[in-house]
């Protein structure tokens, strides 16, 4: 268990705060590029910080203070003009940097626009979505994950705002074993009371888990019964991206910290069918749904079953009530790493997963099974999976999501049809291994 203050410090995120102070060293996701294709303005939450996102008449994007730094009025409302957002109020024009370039009320000679600026903070687009930093200069690179920079893909981002703390999210990536009772029992459970019993895909007991720290945060490892140390899952496993990122199989979920009570989760999917694919014009974004039409929290699918464990611990998990076994060393590990990189923060020193050196942010390959359910990126049953368990995806999703999964259904046949006449798909990279043992490595056996 941990104290108050340390459960403050590894949870509180505003400025000025430990946690917030090192969060602002990273690039967070704040929206789907088309979203800003709908409506060039949006207002964002971010690290306890309220401000406006948009993209002006150029093409370039902002991301300003909510308030006008004139008479406080939102800028939420604002007009984007070629350069810049114009405040509806006064008509207050505001560059990407925050620097007032026009006070049309006041004198033509005035110098006071000079003299008058907003918060400000770098926005970029990536993969389809919109990312943001706040943190001191120099600004580092946006790092380019494999997902976000592949070609010959479709995508597709799910998004849902939490009432709870990120880290309850994070945690939770840091525990294999809740994937057999949770997603396995538990699920085959709620099922069974609707008449719709399913085949059990994660009830496999665990033998013996596994962490080691390496370069881009902590690889996560599992043997489960039926299963050797020679499995993909031990052998491999999959990664937490330091300091707010799961990758499973071909998805990302990326844990925002909106301010310490909620999160922006962004449930990033790719399929690679093996075959050319025209780029996306734009990358669909739908709401990944939490509660039912009752305002019940729903249970019945994966990631919405991880949703309401996070949320029913309270806007903040109170960890001086908490008891953590041998087999929460996982935990333990990633919250020894956020403390580490916090000391590190407040030194001023290099920090783990900061880029600045181009030529190491061409493509960031991760480490990544492919054995299992989740691991296939050329398989659109992944493509659309979100834990749906053979749910239809438009029953989660509404019918929009149907057009996207007839596509991605269509383009697996294909590539099954050009197999089967003998012809190569196009080559899958394979994933780097990171050794058992590589650093820290850490390992609880469960089962004999």
């Amino acid at each position: 268990m941990l104290r108050k203050e340390q459960n403050d410090k590894l949870t509180q995120v505003g400025p000025g705060t430990p946690m917030g102070d090192l969060l602002r060293n990273y690039w967070f996701p704040i929206a789907a590029s088309v979203e800003l294709d709908e409506n060039p303005v949006k207002k964002v939450r971010l690290l306890g910080e309220d401000l406006v996102l948009y993209k002006d008449r150029s093409g370039n994007l902002g991301l300003i203070d909510e308030p006008c730094p004139h008479r406080r009025v939102s800028m939420e409302y604002g007009i984007p003009e070629e350069v810049g957002l114009r405040c509806p109020y006064h008509g207050w024009l505001f560059n990407h940097e925050g620097q007032c370039i026009e006070q049309p009320a006041e004198p033509w000679n005035s110098t006071f626009k000079d003299r008058v600026r907003t918060k400000a903070y770098q926005a970029q687009e990536l993969g389809g979505l919109v990312f943001a930093y706040m943190g001191a200069q120099p600004v580092p690179l946006l790092p380019r994950y494999d997902l976000f920079v592949w070609d010959n893909v479709i995508r597709h981002i799910g998004v849902t705002v939490l009432n709870c703390n990120w880290l309850q999210c994070m945690e939770n990536s840091l525990d294999p074993t809740h994937v057999e009772w949770l997603h396995g029992h538990y699920l085959d459970y709620v099922w069974s009371r609707k008449g719709r019993p399913m085949p059990n895909n994660f009830g496999n007991s665990h033998k013996k888990i596994g962490f080691d720290r390496y370069e881009h945060g902590i690889i996560k490892r599992r043997v489960r019964a039926g299963t050797t140390e020679e499995h993909d899952m031990w052998k491999v496993g999959h990664p937490v991206v330091f300091p707010a990122m799961l990758r499973v199989g071909p998805t990302f979920q990326i844990r925002v910290p909106i301010d310490d009570e909620h999160t922006y989760h962004v449930h990033y999917v790719v399929y690679r069918p093996g075959i050319p694919v025209p780029p996306q014009e734009s990358v669909p974004v739908y709401e990944v749904p939490l509660y039912d039409e009752h305002g019940k929290i729903i249970s019945d699918y994966v990631l919405a079953q991880d949703f309401f464990v996070w949320v029913t611990q309270g806007a903040i998990a109170d960890r001086s009530q908490e008891h953590l076994g041998q087999s929460d060393v996982g935990i333990i590990m990633y919250r020894e790493l956020l403390l580490e990189q916090m000391d590190k923060a407040a030194r001023g020193e290099p920090l783990m997963e900061v880029y600045r050196d181009a030529a190491q942010n061409q493509c960031i390959t991760l480490p990544q099974e492919r054995d299992g359910v989740a691991s296939s990126a050329q398989n659109p049953q992944v493509a659309v999976y979100i834990g749906a368990q053979g749910v239809q995806t438009e029953e989660i999703f509404g019918e929009a999501f149907k057009h996207l999964d007839q596509r991605m259904w269509a383009l697996h046949k294909e590539a099954g049809e050009r197999q089967a006449r003998g012809e190569s798909l196009l080559p899958v990279d394979e994933p780097p291994i990171v050794p058992v043992g590589y650093q820290d490595h850490k390992a609880v056996t469960i089962l004999p």
